[in-house]
């Protein structure tokens, strides 16, 4: 059988290939999906690559597959591992890390400031995919990136370096790494001025990198090989799918949750009345990953968040023996119920915590009002993928819970706004298939969250 485009998905346990056809004309097709656990213990992940292409002959009935054209994601052998070295934590770091998060990074060690010897050993123990190096304002404070970058030329580690400060120090910090192990990549500031925010050429340059030094996971050269078109980040591929989305839909929040983590992706600027208000920028595009929110391998940590008793008496089964034989897909009525509730709690914590807030403040001239975070009240549209919110059942119901449950100061969305499910769950494989098709990837889109 001939296929148009083949995308892989390469998880951190899973690998899931899905197949388009028609890629090139105003309807194109989703045709199926295969999958299988991901081989990087095995040494290669090349092994799961074939076994999810064997399931997806299974799925279509077919003997042989041949393909036009593949991409890929991927967050194997740990995603795209960083450290984010800027100036100030509340400035130049959050701005710098914002960038990061976007493109779909894991972030492993952020500091601020001149670096110390810990903060050094530590990234050598870390050994990360990318270094990014910001700091200063433009033609503002210009020692502190200097500084780290010679240290971290002087780690001697076979890294590359994005360096995205002030746009002053550009000539001096390509001088540090003329020479040295460490490819250098060059973008503008990250945090310009004072309270402007400029992530996109940081967050594109992320994935460029990504792409280009994507040999690190065990066997990615041979899919490197097999792949014509794009290699980007995982996460960062969901985020693409939803920039492309709120261009063309309006302002929306992306729910992936999956087995470890729940991310979400927010792509708005909020409003103007918020705006006003705000203390500190906000990128358009954000994303927030939840490290302890997964309904499979952190099914424990959100059982805790609930608590077991609490828990017990609003399902009316016992919690203890699920946990015990926890599984990774549900199948009983008792089993896909416990999901659910987990589901739920993972969503409403994660909202809240991407969620900006407003405060109230009381001086010498009364009572003032101001926003801090991540402004959701403009959003039209929240989505969900991931394995939990496209295949249990209720998946449009658990966010809309979760939205109700939320009051008081959270800039959150309205109750009325529109929930649609990625129901083929393709979210990650349409954000790397816009790279190169965007009108397909808009069209299969709208296909699997039943949009017009």
């Amino acid at each position: 059988m001939k296929i148009n485009v083949l995308v892989a998905e390469i998880g951190s346990t899973t690998t899931v290939v899905n197949a388009f056809e028609n890629i090139l004309s105003p309807c194109p097709k989703f045709i199926g999906q295969g999958q299988a656990p991901t081989s990087v213990l095995e040494g290669d992940v090349n092994i799961g690559l074939q076994e999810a292409i064997e399931d997806l002959k299974k799925s279509l009935n077919v003997d042989n597959i041949e393909y036009d054209d593949m991409l890929a994601t991927s967050s194997a052998a740990g995603g795209l591992k960083m450290t984010v070295h800027g100036l100030v934590y509340d400035m130049t770091v959050r701005a710098a890390k914002e960038a990061a998060l976007g493109a779909g990074a894991n972030i492993h060690l952020v500091t601020g400031g001149k670096l110390k010897r810990t903060d050094l050993k530590k990234v050598k123990d870390i050994n990360p995919n990318i270094i990014l190096i910001a700091g200063g304002v433009d033609y503002g404070e210009r020692d502190t990136a200097i500084y780290n970058a010679e240290l971290i030329a002087d780690l001697d580690l076979d890294v590359p370096v994005i360096y995205a400060g002030n746009i002053e120090n550009q000539d001096e910090i390509r001088e540090i790494f003329e020479g040295r192990k460490n490819k250098l990549y060059i973008v503008d500031n990250v945090y310009p001025k004072i309270d402007q925010l400029n992530i996109e050429p940081t967050r594109k340059a992320i994935q460029d990198v990504f792409e280009e030094h994507i040999i690190h996971a065990p066997g990615m050269q041979k899919v490197r090989e097999m792949v014509k078109g794009p290699i980007i980040p995982t996460p960062g591929s969901v985020m693409e799918a939803s920039i492309l989305f709120r261009d063309n839909f309006g302002d929306s929040i992306t729910f992936d949750v999956g087995g470890a983590t729940t991310d979400l992706h927010s792509v708005t600027e909020g409003s103007e009345e918020i705006n006003r208000i705000l203390v500190s920028p906000e990128p358009m595009a954000k994303r927030t990953v939840e490290g302890d929110l997964g309904v499979y391998v952190n099914m424990e940590n959100i059982v805790g968040i609930i608590g077991i008793e609490k828990l017990s008496a609003e399902l009316g089964f016992d919690i203890e023996n699920l946990l015990k034989n926890k599984k990774p897909i549900p199948r009983t009525e008792e089993e896909i119920q416990f999901v659910e509730r987990l589901t739920l709690e993972a969503v409403i914590v994660a909202l809240e915590r991407h969620a900006g807030r407003l405060r109230n403040l009381y001086g010498p001239g009364g009572k003032i009002t101001i926003a801090e975070g991540k402004d959701l009240s403009n959003i039209q549209y929240i989505i969900g993928t991931g394995g939990a919110l496209t295949r249990l059942p209720d998946g449009v119901e658990i966010i809309r819970e979760a939205v109700r449950k939320h009051s008081g100061q959270l800039l959150l969305p309205k109750e009325e706004v529109e929930v649609v499910i990625d129901h083929h769950y393709i979210m990650a494989s349409l954000g790397v298939l816009s790279k190169k098709y965007p009108e397909a990837a808009l069209n299969l889109m709208k296909q699997s969250m039943g949009i017009d």
